[in-house]
């Protein structure tokens, strides 16, 4: 199977972070972005939640007007 690069922007300690969580499943960076692009072309879908962590300030808008 013929091989391509991608390269991507990563802020640096998020890539630490990520390198040395791969270490300790025992993968490297390029086989977990393998198994996250196969996930996703297998699945048809981001194989994961996706989702804000805190409501934003338009959508505690939307969700205060529709109330009573």
């Amino acid at each position: 199977m013929a091989q391509t690069n991608v390269n991507i922007r990563m802020d640096e300690n998020l890539k630490h972070q990520f390198d040395c969580l791969c270490n300790e499943l025992g993968l490297n960076m390029s086989t977990a972005i393998n198994i996250f692009a196969k996930t996703m072309v297998r699945q048809q879908k981001i194989p994961f939640e996706v989702s804000l962590d805190i409501p934003s300030s338009k959508i505690l808008t939307t969700l205060n007007n529709g109330k009573s």
